[in-house]
């Protein structure tokens, strides 16, 4: 299918101007938590070097983050549903966390400051996305994909941005003065959101019947979720896919700067490879999933995740090494947009934030497992037993969404009631 500049006008004709300006705000938003969030996978190979650390420790802080981010999803997203008139507040505070757990990595000299920033980095995580993402959805029911995508941008901005920018600063000066360092922009971003989203209060209201909602009510449509064959796949492939990520989020920064080497410029601008194409990637695969259906998409871009997982230990330490980080850019976070509009297609309006607590529960328990198990094979063989172990994962994930018949894309257009 070709996508031409109409397709790209259609896209953003049918939304006020309001709407596009919250879309703006959290898109503005989500590049600098994803900028903080990325320094946490730039930060592991620098803390296990100055306190020795084992692969079970490296696997930890992962673990903690991923941890902390799942097992708090679904009660934000129950939060976001319920007390919508308040997602300016979680959105603000989520900047905030973030500001606060890097002056604490960057503070206190000791493995469990580490563990505390990863935590409260997973904290930040659970605040934004539910909120963030389920506004979004209800804005944009007809153009969900489009929408999730261009939020997701910013996180591919913010992903390739951090670890580029702060590894050449950290060249000069010492990473935990960075890290201290990175609380005042936290603040500053904070306060121009604040007074940004505020001047939009009322203009972006979703249904008055998404504002309140019973924990009874709640519960049924958080059910609905798991009753659905197209959201349990999704489901399920996501958990497979997430078990994947985290283990190369453990391992990848170790690899560059142990086994190959990378300065911390270098490390920063391979790390920055893992998301930058995401930038171009995101709008076009929301689109092309808005029009012609979410499995289209999501099924070749799992394959193609788990076949450039398989191929970094093989690719040396050079242009090859650079072109498959590339390619793995245009999935790796785009991707988790594309599976979010896939369950937000087939949920109740009044739990749109709530899916992303339904994926973050199914997946807590393989993404608790998964860096350990990582962590274990590369003590057994070596750090590129993590990357074989994902594409395995990867290619699982492939496998289970297959046989699963998707909705038409034509059954998703928006009651007149839910544009309002």
């Amino acid at each position: 299918m070709k996508l031409t500049g109409s397709d790209v006008k259609a896209a953003v004709t049918g939304a006020n101007a309001p709407r596009f300006a919250f879309l703006g705000w959290v898109t503005g938003g989500h590049t600098v938590v994803h900028w903080y969030a990325a320094l946490l996978t730039f930060a592991v190979p620098l803390v296990e070097e100055e306190f020795n650390l084992s692969s079970f420790q490296v696997a930890a802080i992962i673990t903690v983050q991923m941890g902390v981010s799942g097992g708090l999803f679904l009660f934000s997203g129950y939060i976001a549903d319920t007390f919508r008139k308040h997602e300016r507040l979680i959105l603000i505070s989520t900047i905030v966390v973030l500001g606060v757990g890097y002056l604490i990595l960057g503070s206190i000299d000791s493995y469990g400051a580490v563990l505390v920033a990863s935590a409260l980095v997973g904290v930040a995580i659970a605040l934004w996305h539910p909120s963030a993402m389920g506004s979004l959805s209800l804005k944009f029911p007809d153009k969900r994909g489009m929408a999730l995508a261009i939020h997701g941008m910013g996180a591919s901005i913010g992903d390739a941005l951090g670890p580029l920018i702060v590894g050449a600063i950290v060249l000069g000066v010492g990473w935990r003065l960075v890290f201290q360092l990175h609380l005042i922009p936290a603040l500053a971003f904070a306060v121009i959101l604040w007074k940004g989203l505020g001047k939009m209060n009322g203009a972006t209201s979703e249904p008055a019947e998404t504002s309140t909602l019973s924990f009874s009510a709640y519960m049924g449509g958080v059910r609905s979720i798991f009753n659905n064959a197209q959201s349990v796949s999704v489901l399920s492939s996501t958990a497979l896919a997430s078990m994947a990520r985290v283990a190369v989020l453990a391992f990848i920064g170790i690899y560059f700067r142990d086994t190959l080497g990378f300065s911390t410029a270098k490390l920063g601008m391979y790390l920055a490879f893992l998301y930058a194409l995401g930038v171009v990637s995101q709008p076009i695969m929301g689109l092309v999933s808005d029009r012609i259906g979410r499995k289209a998409v999501l099924v070749p871009s799992f394959a193609m995740m788990a076949a450039l997982y398989l191929a970094i230990p093989y690719s040396g330490d050079g242009v090859l090494l650079a072109l498959v980080m590339t390619g793995l850019g245009a999935f790796f976070y785009a991707i988790l947009n594309i599976t979010q509009a896939a369950i937000m297609d087939v949920a109740d309006d009044s739990v749109q934030a709530s899916t992303m607590g339904a994926m973050g529960f199914t997946s807590l328990p393989f993404v608790l497992g998964s860096p350990f198990l990582a962590g274990y094979l590369v003590d057994q063989f070596s750090i590129e037993a993590a990357f074989i172990y994902a594409a395995i994962a990867g290619g699982l994930a492939t496998v289970v969404m297959v046989p699963v018949k998707f909705r038409s894309m034509q059954a998703t257009s928006p009651t007149p009631e839910s544009q309002q």
